[in-house]
């Protein structure tokens, strides 16, 4: 707790207007004369020894009122002495025992919590009439016991069968999930191999001008992350998604953004703005959620999925922990809330929506794990639903039973692709969140006027997009021929002429392939064929094609498939410019399309990195 204590002649506030976690039944309007004025913030270190922070935030008034020879004391919250609040609950219930506690010898006024206040005072401006104080909870005080909260792991196969953890700690993408989840550190170290390859390839890198895990997209990065943002858009709506845009920063002064903010822990940009304590979202929910408080809920528009592409989320990751596309403080999130009528409904919706995630996995060929969590309870009334989910799945699930409910939802799925050191990149998810549509008084009606706060999925088709990229860089690992897929790849084709005399014909091929919503290049430098050639397979283009006197001639073209090739043993066919167009688009199927986002030619691209 931190406090302020002001000797006074006199002090007069009035409450002008309410927060959302503004204390009711307060005195709104008030004035004492000869007090000290006590202006206190109650921070959330407070809440581990309450009854201890009182006491001793007592003793310190005391000794002040006693020095000074006061019998009026003024207890008056003001929050902006910490950056790290209490739940605002606890504060009031501290503030309210501390004005118990000095009723005793003093005569006690407090101002209300919650409220923006005009206040006016006269400080008497002797040695002693400005004082601060720091009150911590004493190493001797009780502390509080929190719930001791078990968990259970076992592995669940599609056949329905429990088996146990410990015949499933092997080094497959599953087994490095298992020791994960137990505790079990990889022996691998070092840098993630997707770092190098996201400078390498000039995807992304560090901005050095901005905090730590903030990044700068160059052309070819902010390419794929925008195909990625378009495969989920795809996705969603057909699935009857909404899209909004919310905003990226909240007023802690709305009761409900600050309990959900509080359930995340420290990992948080907080800041002020003004008179307000404010924070940067760490996920959509907070906008959304707002939404959903405000709109006339009916029944018969449930489910209701409203979706948005966060950018940015914020998270204040430790330092030592930010590294590459995987830990990050600031990140773009595809992230899209069900309102559901009720618990068979969220059931329903779960299925579906955890059937997206896998087939991410697929259309990004990466491969992905998956562990279950849901409470002893959900899973003693859900066991054959959880089977059922297993089952759909087609792998076996590592499944963690938690004795008791310690976060907003009541059971959830994390999927995610194992990078090239053996180490989990968590990417699709779903919950059922049970807990914020009361917190939020998001609701709709029955006919008989009964009020329904209804389950919540929260899913992510992907994980964010920075460790999609991440997990498919670092599938590569795997890869005789590393590559991108087909369809993120930034140049899908490029054409290299064997000569100048060669040039005219390469562009118009490359033309073509672009009318043909084909990314295409042309590399028009003055180097040779083979220095062009090993350049295009560093940028790892799935397609090249090579012209000179016999493709102008005959119109037949010589292409390397990338995908086809081995190590040092390029594929090479002939094929018609048709029949190049067709395998191609064959090979980017139903995918979202963006034209290149660097020059045509290779002559004009700039170096970035």
């Amino acid at each position: 707790m931190r406090l302020l204590l002001i000797h006074s002649d006199f002090i007069e506030y009035e409450a002008k207007k309410k927060t959302r976690m503004a204390e009711e039944g307060a005195v709104l309007k008030d004035s004492q004369k000869e007090t000290l004025i006590v202006f206190c913030a109650v921070e959330s270190v407070d809440e581990d020894d309450i009854n201890g922070v009182v006491a001793q935030a007592a003793d310190e008034v005391r000794k002040t009122a006693g020095q000074l020879a006061v019998k009026n004391v003024m207890l008056y919250p003001y929050a902006h002495l910490s950056s790290d609040l209490a739940n605002p609950d606890v504060a009031i219930s501290v503030l309210q025992a501390l004005e118990r506690e000095l009723n005793v010898d003093f005569d006690v006024k407090r101002a209300p919590f919650g409220w923006y206040k005009s206040f006016s005072l006269s400080c008497k401006g002797h040695p002693l009439s400005e004082l601060s104080k720091t009150i911590v909870p004493g190493e001797g005080a009780p502390i509080k016991v929190k719930s001791s909260v078990t968990h259970e792991f076992f592995v669940m196969t599609p056949d329905g069968k429990r088996h146990d953890v410990s015949g499933y700690k092997d080094k497959t993408p599953f087994g490095c999930l298992v020791r994960k989840e137990l505790g079990e550190q990889t022996s691998a170290g070092g840098e993630p191999i997707h770092v190098e390859l996201m400078r390498s390839k000039e995807l992304v890198d560090y901005e050095p001008a901005s905090d730590v895990g903030h990044l700068r997209w160059l052309p070819r990065g902010k390419l794929i992350r925008d195909l990625l943002a378009d495969y989920v858009l795809q996705m969603i709506l057909p699935y009857g998604g909404t899209p909004v845009e919310t905003p990226v920063m909240y007023d802690l002064g709305d009761r409900a953004i600050y309990e959900h903010a509080d359930k995340f822990g420290e990992r948080q940009y907080r800041f002020k703005s003004g008179n307000r304590n404010m924070m940067l979202r760490f996920a959509a929910c907070f906008g959304m959620f707002s939404i959903m408080r405000d709109m006339h809920i009916s029944p018969n528009s449930l489910p209701m999925k409203m979706y948005e592409l966060s950018t940015y989320s914020f998270r204040h990751e430790q330092k030592g922990e930010v590294i590459g596309l995987k830990r990050l403080r600031a990140f773009t999130m595809p992230d899209m809330h069900s309102l559901c009528t009720d618990m068979p409904e969220a059931l329903k919706c779960f299925e579906e929506q955890l059937a997206m995630g896998w087939k991410t996995g697929e259309d990004f060929g990466t491969e992905l794990v998956g562990v279950f969590r849901c409470t002893g309870d959900f899973y003693a009334e859900h066991e054959g639903w959880v089977k059922k989910v297993v089952a759909d799945s087609g792998m076996p699930l590592l499944i963690e039973i938690l004795s008791d409910r310690v976060h907003y939802w009541i059971a959830k799925i994390d999927l995610a692709a194992i990078d090239g050191q053996g180490r989990p990149i968590e990417n699709p998810t779903v919950q059922i969140d049970v807990e914020s549509s009361a917190r939020f008084d998001i609701k709709y009606h029955l006919m008989d006027g009964t009020e329904v706060h209804p389950p919540i999925l929260h899913c992510s088709p992907t994980g964010s997009v920075e460790r999609v990229i991440c997990a498919i860089l670092e599938s590569t690992a795997s890869m005789e021929v590393p590559m991108l897929p087909v369809w993120l790849s930034p140049s899908q084709a490029r054409v290299v002429p064997v000569a100048e005399r060669h040039l005219p014909f390469a562009a118009d091929i490359a033309e073509r392939l672009n009318q043909a919503f084909i990314r295409a290049d042309v590399d028009d430098r003055d180097e040779s064929v083979g220095k062009k050639i090993r350049e295009s397979a560093m940028d790892w283009v799935p397609y090249v094609i090579v012209v000179g006197d016999a493709e102008v001639e005959s119109g037949k073209l010589t292409v390397t498939i990338r995908k086809e090739s081995a190590k040092d043993k390029p594929h090479k066919v002939t094929l018609t410019e048709p029949e190049v167009i067709d395998v191609i688009r064959q090979d980017i199927g139903s995918m979202p399309y963006r034209p290149l986002y660097t020059p045509r030619k290779l002559s004009k691209k700039a170096r970035y990195i």
